[in-house]
């Protein structure tokens, strides 16, 4: 009981480093499947593993926080980067678990396209969470962030495009309302990473 009330510190960069680590290993899976067709049982079942694990993270993250006596920015933006991080992969997982739901055995090429944009953004995002180790690095974390958003705006772009062309060249109803669902859950992927950046910079912005 005492141990508990003493003041301790914990490395949070660790938490969102492994967390990061985890959520890109998603993307770049869900990059194989979009370069690929026929089942994808093995890769959703993969970026499922992958979710829980950064799940577990998130509760260890926050857990550790009501712990912690000296954190290195303040509890409520350690606890909303975090959960935003983890609303990135939550929303790849949905979008795969639409697809073996759908049963869908071919991909279109805008899932190609955001697959990568996604693994670039949050490969971006890792970049911009090891450079706010150091309050040194406020204009390099303000161009991390920067490319994020062209990231996202580019996503944001294919899905519209490939909405589009969903409604102008697809004949059945029923598959027109499976992709707009599994395009539009990619977006909010997209989205995340963007929220991600938004709340990284307010933080470096705070403390500079």
């Amino acid at each position: 009981m005492l141990r508990r009330l003493l003041p301790r510190t914990t490395d949070f960069f660790e938490f969102f480093d492994k967390h990061i680590a985890l959520t890109i290993e998603a993307c770049r899976v869900l990059q194989e499947m979009a370069e690929r067709n026929g089942d994808f049982a093995p890769h959703v079942s993969r970026i499922k593993d992958l979710e829980h694990e950064t799940d577990r993270i998130t509760h260890q993250c926050i857990e550790a926080l009501h712990e912690t006596f000296i954190t290195p920015m303040e509890r409520g933006d350690i606890h909303r980067l975090i959960k935003r991080m983890d609303d990135i992969i939550d929303a790849v997982d949905s979008a795969v678990m639409r697809i073996r739901l759908y049963q869908i055995r071919e991909m279109r090429d805008e899932v190609k396209l955001t697959a990568r944009l996604l693994v670039q953004a949050t490969s971006e995002v890792a970049e911009a969470l090891k450079l706010m180790r150091s309050p040194k690095n406020i204009e390099q974390i303000k161009a991390s962030c920067i490319k994020i958003y062209g990231y996202e705006n580019e996503a944001d772009t294919v899905l519209r495009n490939a909405l589009a062309r969903l409604f102008d060249q697809e004949k059945d109803p029923i598959a027109v309302i499976k992709w707009k669902e599994i395009f539009e859950i990619l977006e909010l992927a997209s989205d995340r990473c963007e929220d991600v950046a938004n709340i990284i910079q307010g933080i470096t912005i705070e403390a500079s």
